[in-house]
C-alpha cells in the first residue's frame, strides 16, 4: 500500500527540470543535457539503468548535483508523457 506521504509526492507539481536541463545545438549534437556541462540525459539515466546509485553517479562526475539526476527523470518523465499524448492525437 502506498503511503499517505508517497501519494502526496505523486500528486504534487513535477520538479521544473527546464531549470536544469539545456539544449544547444553546438554542444553534443543539440542532445538534452545538465546545466550546459557535456553530460546529457541519455548518459545520466543509461547510468542510473544500469543500478548505479546517485552516490557513485555523483562521484564519477563532481559537476553533477543531486537536482540534476531529478531533473533529467522529471525531463525523460515530460518527455514520455508528450510522446504518449502526440500519439493519442495522431
Amino acid at each position: 500500500m502506498v503511503s499517505s506521504d508517497k501519494l502526496a509526492k505523486m500528486h504534487s507539481p513535477p520538479m521544473n527540470y527546464r531549470n536544469y536541463i539545456t539544449i544547444e545545438p553546438n554542444k553534443r549534437g543539440g542532445k538534452p543535457c545538465v546545466r550546459g556541462l557535456r553530460i546529457t540525459v541519455y548518459e545520466v539515466l543509461e547510468y542510473l539503468a544500469s543500478e548505479m546509485t546517485e552516490a557513485e553517479i555523483l562521484d564519477d562526475f563532481p559537476d553533477l548535483r543531486r537536482e540534476d539526476l531529478k531533473a533529467c527523470i522529471a525531463y525523460a518523465a515530460d518527455r514520455e508523457r508528450r510522446l504518449m499524448i502526440s500519439s493519442l492525437s495522431a
